[in-house]
């Protein structure tokens, strides 16, 4: 199977959007957290590189044209936002408050952790980056000196359990206001917890995506800081 990836220029494009396909079929039909879109994607794609015995350079060859388009994604979440903007005028000081105290709260959590848990310096900032987007958080990572890849890994984990458990903790806390539901989604679990904040309603939608840019940004500036912390 392994010549079959290297002999075919999409073939790997085309195994992340049949794994990709098969879970939105699978969620569509089961309405089950732990059928995610994005998570049966990995495991498909990890299973079949695996049993079949492809080399991931092989495979992530006909798989880069997808990475491509994750930067003009994420730029598109502002078309929402911009649908909504009467909305955000009017409550911008308790939005901006809440993005803050999202991206310390996030920060301070890994500084946490990572004493009790006695990481490294490369392992701690590798995970400072976890609630913002691929885009951004892989060049924070690089900068600060962690592991890209694990960051990439670790990334995509906090985003799928946010959209897995998010609608549920905001309906456990009674949380009920859609602003606030669309920035701790925005701001804990990125773009694909704003996959699931659009599911949940326009505003949430346009919230969730205002906070990843802007909580993006606060990491950027804060994470250089809590970096020095260990």
């Amino acid at each position: 199977m392994n010549s079959f990836f290297e002999d075919s220029m999409f073939a790997g494009v085309a195994l992340s959007l049949l794994a990709y396909g098969a879970g939105v079929l699978l969620k569509k039909r089961f309405k089950l957290g732990i059928f995610n879109p994005l998570l049966v994607s990995i495991v498909v794609s990890i299973l079949v590189i695996v049993l079949g015995k492809i080399d991931y350079d092989t495979y992530n060859e006909g798989a880069k044209y997808l990475s491509w388009l994750l930067t003009p994604a994420t730029v598109c979440l502002a078309i929402p936002l911009y649908e909504q903007w009467s909305l955000l005028k009017e409550n911008h000081k308790a939005v901006m408050a809440g993005l803050l105290a999202g991206t310390i709260t996030s920060l301070t959590t890994v500084f946490v952790l990572a004493v009790i848990c006695g990481l490294s310096h490369e392992e701690y900032v590798t995970l400072l980056p976890k609630s913002i987007t691929t885009a951004i958080g892989m060049g924070v990572s690089e900068e600060l000196g962690g592991y890209v890849t694990i960051t990439v890994a670790v990334i995509i984990i906090t985003g799928v359990l946010g959209n897995m458990f998010g609608e549920t903790i905001c309906r456990i806390f009674k949380i009920t206001e859609p602003i606030s539901k669309g920035l701790a989604l925005g701001a804990s679990s990125h773009a694909i917890g704003t996959a699931k904040a659009m599911e949940m309603g326009e505003i949430e939608g346009a919230m969730s995506s205002l906070a990843i840019a802007v909580s993006g940004l606060l990491t950027v500036i804060f994470a250089s800081v809590y970096a020095c912390f260990l």
